[in-house]
């Protein structure tokens, strides 16, 4: 194995027996950054190529058999922290003018441009969730380091999610030291109390993470993890490439048809 993982469960639907679990990790993640880039790469206000990829992705999700709920509380959590650099989507000059304040205007154009990036980072979004839900961890690093990824970064997501699970207790133990102490009773004191808990795990961490590197070194470690041997791709992968290929083509024939 690549590591040995036992940080948070991200995979919780990767037990299935689905055509797209059938598909080995490296198509999975070949048809996943297909449909990202495509998603991306497609102009602003193209709506109706978006509702392509849509009723593709939702097959695709129908035919994973995902947990819906989590799909989409993690979706939820992920899109907050973009909504801030999607708002200032919204100030575009241009078009018409719809509402205005000082040197705050919201115009058709700006609305547009919202629209179109976010219903272009919920697809993403989506369609990567799908990609982690229904895929291990170490067989997705695996997928990665086939496709020819550095293998500096691969060992730094692998590092980074095993032992973010470490920090998070780590947390949980120092906020429950302060709840003992009944330095979470008023809230004018709460920031203070968090603030210096976050600067104490940013020095734990360092030092942590020094020792964990060290016991690594000693262990034979050399920047590189071991990578296993990929299975072999059958009669299904290439098909499954080839469906998502003829997906992307026929939503972007739509709107080059339009120029």
């Amino acid at each position: 194995m690549l590591l040995h993982i036992g940080a948070f469960h991200l995979d919780i639907d990767s037990q299935h027996n689905t055509p797209w679990h059938r598909l080995i990790p490296t198509t999975r993640v070949i048809c996943a950054l297909l449909f990202v880039f495509a998603t991306a790469l497609t102009p602003n206000g193209r709506w109706l190529t978006w509702l392509i990829y849509s009723l593709g992705l939702v097959s695709l999700i129908a035919t994973a058999r995902l947990t819906l709920p989590v799909l989409l509380r993690r979706v939820a959590i992920e899109f907050t922290f973009i909504g801030a650099v999607l708002l200032g989507t919204l100030f575009r000059g241009g078009g018409t003018v719809l509402w205005q304040w000082g040197w705050l205007k919201i115009t058709t154009v700006g609305l547009m441009i919202l629209g179109s990036v976010a219903f272009k980072a919920l697809l993403s979004l989506l369609m990567l969730n799908l990609l982690v839900l229904t895929t291990p961890i170490p067989a997705l690093l695996n997928a990665l380091a086939d496709l020819k990824v550095p293998p500096l970064l691969i060992a730094i997501i692998a590092s980074m999610y095993r032992y973010l699970d470490v920090l998070v207790d780590e947390f949980n133990t120092m906020r429950r030291a302060a709840e003992s102490r009944n330095l979470l009773n008023h809230r004018a004191r709460q920031r203070l109390v968090f603030g210096n808990m976050i600067g104490s795990l940013f020095i734990r961490t360092y030092d942590r993470g020094d020792r964990i590197h060290r016991a690594m070194l000693s262990r034979g470690y050399r920047g590189i993890p071991p990578i296993q041997t990929p299975p072999q791709s059958g009669r299904a992968d290439p098909i499954a490439i080839t469906i998502i290929v003829l997906l992307l083509l026929i939503g972007q024939a739509i709107y080059l048809k339009d120029l």
